[in-house]
C-alpha cells in the first residue's frame, strides 16, 4: 500500500498544500509549531476518518475558514483508491472512496491500515485504562470490521443503560425489567469484544516482547497481559452481581469498557519502575508490534507515521530503530524532525529513495531531491 499524493485545504494551519510522496520515505523538516505534525495527522485522517489526537472536527478547520477538505491518492493491491474527507463544522462529515460517499464512516476503517508514533504516546502507560482500551480498539477495528460494528453497538447500549440508571437515581425509582432489556442486548457485543481482545493479545504479546528486545538491546524483559473480569466469568453473571452497585452509582460498573492492559518490566509494574529510556523503548515497541500485527492480518504493509521520535530517543535506541527499519519489511514511512542534518544522516543509512520537505508556517517546500 502506498500514498502517492495528498492535498490539504483549510486543514489546521494550512490554507492549501499539495504533497507528492510516491517514495518509501517522506520527511518533513522544520521548527516546532510550523505544521509538520499536521501533515502526518492529515495522512492519518485520510486513513481513519478522524484525527490521531482526537481533536474535534469543529476545531480542526483553519481559523480563517468554516470547513476543511483532505484528498489522498493511494495505491492498494494494484488498485487506485481516491479518498476525500469533507468537513463543515456542525454539519455531517462526508468521506468518499473513489467519488462514492460512504453510507457509514465506520466502513472506511481498515481499508488503509496506519500506525502513528508520537512523543506523547507515553500516555499509554501513564494514563488510565481508557487509553489502553483505545489502543486495543484502534488496532482491532482496523483488522476486523465486525469488531468495530460490535464496539459501536456496545458503546451505544452502554450509554443508554447508564442514562436509564441515572434517570432512576434522579427519580428515586428502579425498574429491574427495563435494565434487564439492556443487559440482554449487551451480551453478544460484550462477548465478541472480549474474545477478540483475548485472541489478539495471544498474538500481540510475543511480538511486543521481541520488538522491545531489539530496541533495548535485550537489556531487560517486559510483559503485557490482558485483564478482564469477563475472563472465566459470564457477562450476565457479572451484571447480576453488580446490579445493586450499578443502581447506587447510577452507571454500569462491569463489562468490556473496564478492561485493561497490564505492563510489566522484569516482573514489576512498568509505570512505577521503568526509567525514561525504558518507557520510551516500551512505547515504541508497542507501536512497532501493532504495525507488525496489522501487516500480518491485512496482508499489506501499513503506513508508518513517525513524529519527532528521533529527538526523543538516545543514539543507541535510534540505531536499534534504524536497524529494525532496515531488517523488516516496512511499507511507506513518513517522518518529521527539527534537524535536517540529523534526519538526512539517519535516512541515508536506510538506502531507500526519499523526499524532504521544508515546513515553514503552514507551507511545505520540497528541498530534496
Amino acid at each position: 500500500m502506498r500514498l502517492t499524493s495528498f492535498k490539504l485545504t483549510q486543514f489546521k494551519n494550512y490554507t492549501f498544500q499539495s504533497i507528492n510522496c510516491d517514495v518509501p520515505l517522506t520527511c518533513f523538516i522544520g521548527a516546532n509549531g510550523m505544521g509538520k505534525t499536521n501533515l502526518l495527522d492529515a495522512v492519518y485522517y485520510l486513513c481513519m476518518g478522524k484525527s490521531y489526537f482526537n481533536t474535534p472536527d469543529a476545531l480542526i478547520a483553519n481559523h480563517d475558514s468554516d470547513f476543511f477538505r483532505l484528498e489522498g491518492q493511494f495505491e492498494l493491491e494494484d488498485q487506485s483508491e481516491h479518498i476525500v474527507a469533507k468537513v463543515i463544522p456542525r454539519k455531517k462529515k462526508e468521506l468518499e472512496r473513489n467519488r462514492i460517499p460512504y453510507p457509514r464512516l465506520s466502513e472506511h476503517v481498515g481499508l488503509l491500515p496506519v500506525v502513528m508514533i508520537a512523543p506523547d504516546d507515553t500516555y499509554l502507560v501513564s494514563e488510565g485504562s481508557e487509553a489502553r482500551r483505545s489502543f486495543l480498539d484502534n488496532t482491532l477495528s482496523q483488522i476486523n470490521p465486525e469488531y468495530l460494528s460490535q464496539l459501536i453497538l456496545y458503546n451505544k447500549l452502554l450509554q443508554q443503560r447508564n442514562a436509564l440508571l441515572k434517570q432512576f437515581g434522579e427519580s428515586r425509582t428502579y425498574n429491574a425489567a427495563m435494565v434487564e432489556v439492556y443487559n440482554h442486548q449487551m451480551l453478544n457485543p460484550a462477548r465478541l469484544l472480549h474474545e477478540s481482545r483475548a485472541a489478539f493479545m495471544e498474538q500481540f504479546r510475543p511480538i511486543l516482547q521481541k520488538a522491545y528486545e531489539q530496541i533495548s538491546g535485550a537489556a531487560e524483559s517486559v510483559d503485557c497481559t490482558y485483564r478482564s473480569k469477563l475472563t472465566g466469568t459470564l457477562f450476565e453473571e457479572l451484571l447480576k452481581d453488580a446490579s445493586e452497585k450499578d443502581r447506587l452509582l447510577q452507571r454500569t460498573t462491569v463489562g468490556p469498557h473496564k478492561d485493561d492492559l497490564i505492563f510489566n518490566i522484569e516482573g514489576y509494574p512498568l509505570k512505577r519502575f521503568a526509567s525514561q529510556g525504558q518507557l520510551k523503548s516500551f512505547v515504541l515497541a508497542i507501536k512497532l508490534a501493532q504495525y507488525q500485527v496489522l501487516g500480518q492480518e491485512k496482508k499489506t504493509s501499513p503506513i508508518l507515521l513517525l513524529d519527532d521520535i528521533f529527538d526523543k530517543l538516545d543514539r543507541q535506541r535510534v540505531q536499534h530503530l534504524l536497524n529494525l527499519l532496515q531488517e523488516q519489511t516496512f511499507g511507506q514511512v513518513f517522518i518529521t524532525d527539527t534537524e535536517q542534518d540529523r534526519l538526512t544522516g539517519i535516512i541515508q543509512q536506510t538506502r531507500q529513495d526519499f523526499l524532504v520537505y521544508d515546513i515553514q508556517e503552514g507551507a511545505a517546500k520540497q528541498i530534496h531531491p
